[in-house]
């Protein structure tokens, strides 16, 4: 017996071991990791002045900045989502902000804003905080100062630094925490603290699953907690912010239809050709003559303008809405001339003078190629134009190229905003230098210029232009060419060569072709026929009228459809 006693109490203790291992063990699976996250990590914070933002109910990729106690957002992160009518003039170290009556100018580092009204009469405005700063090249505008121009709420909290912010105040479900708790990184009870809530708190209730709930709570941490640490859950309805109300944008828009034509002034002696070019027209009521082109980088242009033309078309009974162009711009950069506000008021300065001198009724702008660095100056100026324009009963239309791929930057939801009227350029699908022969408007090249600018401006505002001519195409082997001809003439071409034509439905025009050697020569015509069906579209859509490029390129035959349109 005595040598049995070593042999059980060794047996003893293999158990007492094996059961405290396994006990520990089971310990380690079913207790609550008491491991905290780095917060500084969770956030993404990269300084002691970095602000992470909550927006509704996540985390987004764009900080705020706190300096001097006042909390920033960059300009890119109020254009994407508070208001993108600020505008930075990095040339002159200003913010703007343009409304339908005013432009508030701040110079950046200061509390001050100064407004201009239609006539540039100034008035200034204080603040008792910078409203703006650079750090680096980086522009920031106060958050408060970004409140007067968005409906939004924020709030901010330390240890660490982020930020709450709604700019929708949906339903939301809320439940009560029913005893001291953590949130937790990942719903598991192994994963890190974020925060401890206490019995009592009020988290928002994000998303239930089976044994654990994604919360935030009061100080926006976004995590898991166990749904047994969840009390009932109730719907609670936020109150809106709405000190921030929309301004209307009056528009000078017109009750009838449009039927604009464009009148090519090659000289001051062009304006003589007035009668000449309206004389087969049919329900025309404005004229667009191209009097006015950039001439310098500070704003300047030449001008072809006499009142006499004015007269003249006002006796028969047309708005006249002059054109102001950079087509034939000599070392004329866009960018330089809109960037600058200084150069952009001396523009609009010089063309207040010009529709006064002359009683114009309208102006026409049409800026092409503008690249895009100055897509925002060219909005800028849109803005800034209409601002005058509006109060004294000047139409501003603006000219829209079809292709949405290259001229997205021209923001064509602004235009139909600020502006009176948005007219798309309904041609030049294909065009000297395209990498292959084609139609100049084919149907469904129009249809979708349309349909894609009613979906950002009003259709009361948008006119369609349609092409008074058509390229004739040559493709051999030493490349491809074009030339663009009036209606008449390419009548002319087809008769000339014999050429058999046929309609072709997919573009709605008479094509036709020939070979000349090795070279294919071949022409999508725009005649009475095609511009019918395009009027047809137009008439779909119910937008505001019509336009002509250009007024001497048209046979008579072409009228009699327009009128019907207009009718």
């Amino acid at each position: 017996m005595k040598k049995a006693i070593p042999v059980i109490v060794a047996v003893i203790l293999i158990i007492l071991i094996g059961a405290v291992g396994f006990g520990a063990k089971l310990l380690e699976k079913y207790s609550y990791s008491k491991e905290r996250a780095d917060l500084t990590e969770y956030f993404g914070i990269t300084g002691e002045n970095d602000v992470p933002i909550i927006l509704q109910d996540e985390q987004i990729e764009e900080h705020a900045k706190i300096f001097d106690n006042i909390c920033y957002f960059d300009i890119a992160t109020v254009h994407k989502y508070f208001n993108n009518r600020f505008y930075e003039d990095k040339s002159e170290n200003s913010l703007l902000y343009t409304t339908p009556d005013m432009v508030y100018a701040n110079v950046v580092g200061t509390g001050t804003v100064t407004g201009y009204d239609a006539d540039f009469v100034e008035s200034d405005e204080s603040y008792d905080y910078v409203l703006s700063r650079y750090e680096g090249e980086t522009l920031y505008i106060a958050a408060d100062y970004v409140k007067k121009y968005a409906n939004f709420s924020y709030e901010l909290f330390t240890e660490p630094n982020h930020m709450q912010i709604y700019t929708e105040w949906d339903k939301r479900q809320t439940a009560p925490v029913t005893k001291d708790t953590q949130v937790r990184y990942q719903g598991g009870i192994k994963s890190e603290i974020l925060t401890d809530v206490s019995a009592g708190d009020i988290v928002m209730v994000l998303e239930e699953m089976e044994t654990w709930t994604k919360v935030k709570t009061q100080d926006s941490f976004i995590g898991y907690v166990e749904n047994k640490r969840l009390g009932e859950k109730t719907e609670e309805e936020p109150i809106p912010v709405t000190d921030y109300v929309e301004p209307e944008y009056k528009a000078n828009t017109r009750d009838h239809k449009i039927n604009l034509g464009w009148h090519v002034i090659g000289g001051v002696g062009g304006n003589d050709t007035l009668d000449e070019a309206v004389a087969q027209t049919k329900g025309l009521n404005v004229i667009s003559p191209t009097w006015f082109t950039l001439t310098g980088n500070e704003g300047d242009f030449s001008s072809f303008a006499t009142a006499d033309y004015v007269e003249k078309a006002h006796g028969m009974g047309l708005e006249v809405w002059a054109l102001v162009g950079n087509v034939d711009s000599v070392d004329v950069d866009l960018y330089t001339v809109l960037g600058k506000t200084s150069n952009r008021r001396h523009l609009i300065l010089q063309l207040l003078a010009a529709a006064r001198e002359y009683n114009l009724d309208g102006l026409n702008i049409d800026f092409e190629n503008v690249s895009l660095d100055a897509g925002e100056p060219f909005v800028q100026f849109i803005r800034e134009l209409s601002i005058p324009c509006r109060k004294y009963g000047i139409v501003l239309s603006v000219d829209n190229y079809v292709p949405m791929n290259h001229t997205d930057h021209y923001d064509r939801a602004e235009q139909g905003a600020v502006a009176d009227y948005v007219i798309i350029m309904g041609y030049d699908e294909h065009y000297n230098g395209s990498d292959e022969a084609g139609s100049v408007a084919s149907i469904g090249f129009v249809e979708k210029g349309i349909e894609n600018t009613v979906a950002d401006v009003p259709k009361e505002k948008v006119i369609n232009a349609l092409p008074f001519y058509t390229r004739i195409w040559e493709t051999g082997a030493d490349g491809i060419s074009s030339q663009a001809v009036g209606m008449e003439m390419a009548q002319t071409y087809v008769s000339d060569h014999q050429i058999t034509t046929r309609w072709d439905e997919e573009t709605c025009q008479n094509y036709g072709e020939f070979q000349d050697g090795d070279r294919l020569c071949q022409v999508w015509m725009e005649d009475a026929e095609s511009i019918k069906v395009k009027l047809n579209i137009m008439e779909k859509y119910d937008i505001a009228g019509v336009a002509a490029w250009r007024l001497g390129f048209e046979t008579a035959d072409v009228w009699d459809v327009i009128e019907e349109y207009m009718n």
